[in-house]
């Protein structure tokens, strides 16, 4: 007779255990969600609204022309769901990782190091998700949303969210202390500031274009701002592809890292 533990079937989405856990933790420390909110609210009102009569207005691609704070303000909503998905698939994994070790005793369970990853990665999903629906609804409010596709801005988080959270945890597998995160900063802030987030491409110089072109934010914010103002296109389609590869090579990776890292 076998007296082993017999375990409760864990479904077909064994990760929503990690999620749930996520949650219950997170239900305490609302704060931590409401400053990944307000950083890129306050660029909105600061820059986008105070130097608005100083830059005048923007041509679109398509032609249509958009205030200065119609233009940054999809950015930011860009930027919200970067931020709000690197916090968690970086310095959130990092500390359960090395310090709580709260994936050594998830994986004293029936989950897997995919189920680990694939948790994390939702749970940073939602939050870019809740970044982004609360960012949407303040940019109707102040009438900066020219286009009923701004209803896509959340779903088009998610897909930001996605690539950062996939490719933020895989180079959180090989941080080996808290001063490597330094590079990550030294990453995400360039790209804050220059990936036209504040002003169109045209105005860099050529030699730094593709450059630009190359960053993740840059395609986040052309998905963001061809829905948010209704010039729609094929650089949409492009953005898609760009930032669901990130994030599902980084999904892999981080997989297989993790099995490495505790099963050894």
């Amino acid at each position: 007779m076998s007296t082993g533990v017999v375990r409760p079937p864990l479904g077909r989405f064994a990760a929503q255990h990690l999620v749930a856990r996520n949650y219950l933790v997170y239900r305490r420390d609302w704060v931590v969600f409401v400053t990944g909110f307000l950083e890129p609210l306050l660029y909105l009102l600061s820059i986008g609204l105070g130097i608005q009569q100083l830059v005048g207005d923007f041509v679109l691609a398509d032609g249509s022309r958009v205030t200065y704070t119609e233009f940054v303000a999809p950015a930011m909503l860009a930027a919200s769901a970067m931020n709000g998905s690197l916090f968690d698939a970086t310095f959130g994994v990092f500390f359960k990782l090395k310090y709580e070790k709260v994936y050594d005793a998830v994986l004293a369970t029936p989950l897997r190091p995919v189920d680990v990853a694939v948790g994390e990665l939702v749970w940073s999903l939602l939050r870019a998700a809740v970044y982004a629906a609360a960012f949407v609804a303040f940019m109707a409010i102040l009438g900066l949303t020219g286009s009923w596709w701004a209803l896509l801005g959340p779903v088009a988080a998610v897909v930001i969210g996605y690539a950062f959270a996939g490719a933020g945890m895989a180079l959180t597998t090989w941080m080996r202390s808290w001063q490597d995160f330094d590079f990550i900063t030294l990453a995400v802030l360039p790209m804050f500031l220059f990936s036209a987030t504040f002003f169109p491409l045209d105005r860099y110089p050529d030699g730094v274009q593709w450059l630009v072109q190359l960053t993740p934010l840059y395609h986040g914010v052309v998905l963001c701002r061809g829905l948010t103002t209704g010039a729609l296109g094929v650089d949409l389609l492009v953005a898609v592809a760009y930032l669901v590869a990130m994030g599902s090579i980084g999904l892999a990776v981080s997989s297989r890292r993790l099995g490495t890292l505790l099963l050894r």
